[in-house]
């Protein structure tokens, strides 16, 4: 669709008249002096030099590539050196690289998503396309780009100008790692949908644009669009049927873990290259049809994967000094027009159409979709990115006189502005998240014994009634300062319940009428309120409602425990036990809710296995009635079910023992760190912080005879584990660490055969199938600032 040339000139997208080949590359190179060659060594070198310097600045190797690609080929004595045949040749790669990166580009795209119905990355795309569009067309015809009023210039210009450059925003969201999170999955998936619909256009729109240009007579134009209509259409359906049954074939042949056979990766080639080159011999875009082709190419499977490897290898190593070379060479700030009030005004119009197209779209459109501004106005800014196609475009576009060489090198800053701005809005999305980061501990272990323990019990139903009450027993100490206890509902929002809520009097107001719902709310909530009413002083009860799908659940659990300031979250055990004692096959979603909660929690998180932990009557009414244990290995999570634990050991019914796993300091074992490395430093510095948290539980609970102690040695993880398994029945509570233990002997190697990781590998043992019938078990996670290194965790959430 870029392409506007005239009858009697020859298109760049015309490959298949030109004679030049690598070869006479080669020969054109050797014999016209070194001049050209240093310009593209000296491209290669200074690319990289750069690019290596701007790292500390998160800037994308384009950066680099076309300050270098400018500077270098704007020196003169290089220019001069540069003969007609070299620059034909030069045209040549340049195209033929940009066919292979076409390709590539259509391949790791879906095209069959347009028919489905739109998420919000692809409403948020459209929106930006069109404002942006609606922007440039209504702007572009009046600022003379081009000598003659010319629609399909604006309308190629309008949509470049509406596209991003999808693979540049992916490479730099993950770079920064961003990519889990909230904003850079969508960034990504509304850059790639933007990238995809944007070049689904100007491929449509070639084959109207290039008849107009090249035919005066009607009767030749509409011979023309049909021709290349046909074809097109020919090689999209040839491509979408059959590509799969070739490229499955042949991935069937060669399966993963043996090598490729030499025949069927030349047949694999032979046949993308055939896809490739139908619709241009009609006439079309071999540039656009490399797209088309690839879009509808199978992604997935072992041929295509090693083509797009290959490719993007070539493409980084080669190709792209080479083009930016080509671009700088075509660039000539010789005719650039400084001096000319218009080639400023064209030039901030450009500016300001790209992104204020976009921002206005994304910033409406987040409006509709409930994103707060700044996150639009952000979002906006990093879809401007453009890519390696639009800098072909606009060198293409002098190359042919469409427009003149000022305005073609305008449209190449307005681009690399475009990717300069993207690292530092990213940068301030990172800087906003960690602002919202805790930036405290919100640990039991730091919290004053003085201060009021808040703590959110999630419950799935009223099977879980039983075992808050007890917990909240057992935790409840002295009812001075007490504790305050949020117990939250935890309901999956089904298309059934989403139909039964309705609107209350403030705009984010909704009443769930859901029958079962609220019977099971209810239920809950009086059977709790009962407890604590004739518990005595010391709690305070809140009811909370988590109503979300399972993907939103684990923010809606954080939220409450950041406005609850809670100091611990209680989640329970995805599966549940049976009449038998057994525990069932469990609920994934909330066992995917809980593994998230434990990475993104604003303060410690504690899972709970209940096996009967109920009979909260007993436990207050006859001392010493209910038995629990603690073990403690070492690390930050066993420090903090210490911490819980000697709040445990206050409440007149319980009957709690310390059990310390210690190393024989006489094993084998201990001589020999086995096959994983140990950092002494931070080994000696966890030991010491454990010894110092154990020994003042020691002397504060243990010397007074509140608990018992006792202390098992063992040599390794085996000895752990017999160990484990002979607690068995003995207690009908035990608390222990999820992990965060350095490099310990005594668990190294238990988690080759975890079945529930988020429990920690002794969790996991006591939660086991094959454990005992009535013992429940509390796996408790200390606090952690999230991304302690970083500043911010790679799954924040913003939006």
């Amino acid at each position: 669709m870029a392409d506007k040339s005239n009858a009697n000139k020859t298109s760049i997208a015309q490959t298949t008249t030109r004679e030049p080949t690598c070869q006479n590359f080669i020969t054109n190179t050797v014999k016209h002096g070194p001049g050209k060659i240093f310009g593209i060594i000296l491209t290669f070198v200074l690319t990289h030099l750069l690019y290596h310097l701007l790292k500390p600045l998160s800037q994308p190797r384009i950066t680099s590539e076309i300050v270098i690609g400018i500077l270098i080929g704007n020196i003169p004595w290089i220019r001069d050196s540069c003969d007609e045949k070299f620059i034909t040749t030069l045209n040549f790669i340049a195209e033929f690289g940009m066919i292979c990166y076409m390709f590539v580009l259509g391949m790791e795209m879906d095209p069959y998503v347009i028919f489905k119905q739109p998420t919000q990355p692809a409403i948020i795309a459209y929106a930006g396309i069109i404002s942006t569009f609606i922007l440039a067309c209504s702007i572009i015809p009046f600022m003379q780009y081009t000598q003659n009023t010319d629609i399909g210039f604006t309308l190629s210009l309008s949509i470049s100008l509406s596209g991003s450059g999808s693979h540049i925003l992916t490479r730099i969201i993950t770079n920064l790692k961003i990519g889990k999170s909230d904003i850079g999955k969508l960034v990504i998936a509304a850059g790639v949908h933007t990238d995809m619909i944007s070049m689904l256009l100007i491929s449509i729109g070639y084959i109207f644009v290039s008849s107009s240009s090249r035919f005066a007579d009607l009767s030749a134009r509409l011979t023309s669009v049909l021709t290349m209509s046909c074809t097109l259409l020919l090689q999209i359906v040839f491509t979408a049927k059959i590509s799969p049954i070739f490229m499955n074939w042949v991935n069937n042949e060669n399966p993963e873990g043996k090598p490729m056979k030499g025949s069927h990766l030349v047949l694999s080639i032979a046949f993308m290259v055939m896809i490739c080159t139908a619709s241009p011999i009609y006439g079309y875009s071999p540039i656009l049809s490399a797209f088309m082709a690839g879009i509808f190419l199978p992604s997935e499977g072992r041929v295509s994967k090693w083509a797009v490897g290959k490719i993007n290898y070539l493409l980084t190593t080669f190709y792209y000094p080479v083009f930016f070379f080509w671009m700088g060479y075509h660039a000539n700030f010789q005719k650039f027009e400084p001096g000319k009030w218009g080639t400023w005004a064209r030039f901030f119009v450009l500016g300001v159409i790209t992104l204020l197209g976009k921002v206005v779209g994304t910033v409406i459109c987040g409006a509709m979709l409930g994103y707060h501004w700044r996150e639009s106005f952000e979002l906006g800014l990093l879809l401007t990115a453009k890519g390696h196609y639009h800098v072909f475009l606009a060198i293409l576009f002098s190359m042919y006189g469409i427009t003149s060489t000022s305005t073609s090198i305008m449209m190449v800053i307005v681009i690399f502005f475009t990717v300069v701005q993207t690292p530092s809005i990213v940068t301030r999305i990172i800087q906003r998240a960690r602002k919202r980061a805790p930036t405290h501990r919100r640990a039991l272990q730091w919290l004053d014994p003085m201060d009021e323990l808040r703590i959110l019990f999630c419950v799935h139903g009223t099977h879980n009634v039983p075992s808050t009450i007890n917990f909240m027993e057992i935790s409840r100490g002295t009812a001075d300062p007490g504790i305050l206890v949020c117990v939250t509902d935890m309901v999956e929002l089904t298309d059934q319940i989403a139909a039964t809520m309705v609107q209350g009097d403030g705009t984010e107001t909704v009443t769930v009428t859901d029958k079962q719902v609220t019977d099971m709310r209810d239920q809950v909530t009086q059977t709790i309120q009962a407890y604590v009413d004739g518990s005595g002083g010391g709690i305070i009860l809140r009811r909370m409602l988590a109503l979300s799908t399972f993907n939103s659940m684990t923010q809606d659990i954080c939220i409450l425990a950041e406005n609850l300031m809670a100091s611990l979250i209680i989640l329970p055990f995805h599966k549940n036990q049976n009449a038998d004692g057994t525990l069932d096959g469990g609920n994934p979603g909330f066992r995917y809710v809980n593994r998230k909660v434990l990475r993104n929690a604003p303060c410690s998180v504690g899972i709970l296995v209940d096996r009967g932990l109920g009979l909260a009557d007993k436990i207050s009414t006859t001392p010493r009635s209910f038995h629990a244990a603690v073990i403690f290995i070492g690390g930050k999570d066993d420090r903090e079910a210490l911490a819980y634990a000697g709040r445990v050991a206050r409440h007149p019914g319980v009957k709690l023992t310390v059990i310390r796993f210690l190393l024989d300091d006489n094993s084998e074992s201990n001589r020999r760190t086995g096959n994983y490395r140990v950092n002494l430093a931070e080994q000696e510095a966890e030991m010491k912080l454990d010894d110092e948290c154990f020994a003042y539980f020691y002397e504060r609970y243990v010397a007074g005879g509140h608990v018992s102690y006792m202390e098992k040695h063992m040599a390794n993880s085996a000895e752990t584990y017999a160990t484990l398994r002979s607690l068995e029945g003995q207690y009908a509570l035990i608390i222990v660490g999820q992990g965060g233990r350095v490099n310990s002997i005594l668990t190294v190697g238990m988690n080759d055969w975890q079945q529930c990781p988020e429990l920690g590998p002794v969790g996991d043992v006591l939660s086991g199938s094959s454990f005992s019938l009535k013992t429940s078990v509390l796996i408790i996670q200390q606090h952690h600032l999230k991304g302690e290194l970083d500043g911010v965790d790679h799954e924040f959430s913003i939006m």
